[in-house]
């Protein structure tokens, strides 16, 4: 094999690098945003209730279903996805594969947790989509389990960014 064709047989699919990057500026995007909505003064509310939180969990079931295509597109292509590098200790190699998970599978909880939370809150005006209306609300209204998905939403939050960085 030339060194050409070793370096393209050792990069990922061009639409997985695509999805890649698109999920990376959306998720720090959401943590970003997520800071700072919940510090803003509760003297701003057109600014909090009706430009953040609205695009925060739009952007968050974005990054939800993207990451359900992020997983199709790397079993449809396991096949060809490129080995760790040589270089890597064993003790490296586990540690990436184990941190490579955990931001998959918390690229999936940390929105799932935002919906439930979003979800069972007693004063909340639900889930929107884009031009898609709003994501059906499943779980009872329960300001008890609110905050118990409050908490578990944020913690793992900074956990994915933990992990990011």
């Amino acid at each position: 094999m030339t060194n050409a064709t070793e370096q393209a047989s050792a990069r990922y699919p061009l639409e997985m690098r695509v999805l890649h990057w698109l999920r990376a500026i959306i998720i720090l995007g959401l943590i970003w945003s997520g800071w700072t909505m919940t510090r803003l003064p509760e003297t701003t509310p057109a600014a909090t209730f009706d430009l953040f939180y609205p695009n925060h969990k739009q952007f968050g079931v974005l990054v939800w279903l993207l990451a359900l295509v992020h997983l199709t597109l790397r079993w449809r292509n396991r096949a060809v996805l490129p080995a760790a590098p040589a270089g890597l200790t064993a003790w490296e190699k586990a540690l990436s594969h184990l941190v490579h998970r955990l931001i998959i599978g918390l690229t999936l909880v940390v929105p799932l947790l935002g919906y439930a939370m979003s979800s069972s809150f007693t004063q909340s005006d639900g889930v929107p989509f884009f031009v898609f209306g709003h994501v059906p609300e499943l779980l009872p209204k329960n300001d008890k389990a609110f905050a118990v998905f409050d908490q578990l939403h944020g913690y793992a939050a900074y956990l994915l960014l933990g992990l990011i960085v």
